[in-house]
């Protein structure tokens, strides 16, 4: 609820200021592009939150205000031509769903204000500056938490008392990752638990008695003994 209310406050913000900078040549129905990778059908009730949060700002959509989607379906190359296209369409903002579709936007223009649902890392990523002073025209929702990643860990410790080895399946190339680890090793150490990280950069380097390897200075193995337990890049980072 916070986030769907954060994001809305700042595309009615963009919102705002373009009304009040065509004020004076008659009256315009502002327009938002809504950039998305996935379909329609994919998590409808996201855009349905967007939808109301638009409403209870006093924003309706085909009364007051116009939303021109462009859905990737899937299909990510496809995303610099819709980008393209908002674009074309001089909306006053565009609106965008995840990373991949932040990244086409802002390739895609420069000028026009662009809100991002979310994003693990958005330094990291290029998107903006600094988290305090963005810069430039994109804004939105930093999801990087990188110390709930040692915090997990004491719980998980806490729930299995004598857990000694952990797996971590993780992504070096995933914004923001590096930090949520060195949280989590730093807590494997105050706990005494070993940490087995596997960085996923393709599936297909998941196969056994691959040769072991150190990933940002923690080992690297899928023929290691097994594990106590199991956890995800998802569950260091907070994604949604």
């Amino acid at each position: 609820m916070a986030r769907k209310t954060i994001i809305v406050l700042l595309i009615g913000l963009a919102l705002v200021s373009v009304r009040l900078a065509e004020a004076q040549q008659g009256k315009k129905v502002p327009r938002i592009g809504y950039l998305s990778s996935q379909s329609p059908s994919t998590n409808p009730h996201y855009r349905e939150a967007f939808l109301q949060g638009l409403r209870d700002l006093g924003y309706v959509e085909g009364k007051n205000i116009v939303i021109e989607y462009r859905w990737a379906e899937g299909k990510f190359d496809r995303l610099p031509d819709l980008a393209g296209e908002l674009v074309r369409l001089k909306v006053d903002v565009i609106v965008t769903r995840g990373p991949a579709d932040t990244r086409a936007a802002k390739k895609a223009t420069t000028t026009i204000p662009v809100v991002m649902g979310f994003d693990n890392d958005p330094v990291g990523s290029g998107f903006v500056t600094s988290l305090a002073r963005p810069g430039g025209n994109i804004t939105g929702l930093s999801t990087l938490s990188p110390e709930l990643s040692g915090k997990r860990l004491e719980l998980l410790k806490e729930i299995v008392p004598r857990l000694a080895r952990v797996a971590v399946f993780g992504s070096s190339i995933q914004p923001g990752n590096a930090q949520s680890l060195k949280e989590a090793e730093l807590a494997a150490r105050a706990f005494g638990v070993q940490l087995q990280y596997l960085d996923v950069l393709i599936p297909s380097i998941l196969k056994p008695h691959s040769e072991p390897q150190a990933v940002g200075g923690l080992t690297q193995s899928s023929c290691c003994r097994a594990p106590s337990s199991i956890l995800s890049e998802r569950n260091l980072q907070t994604s949604r």
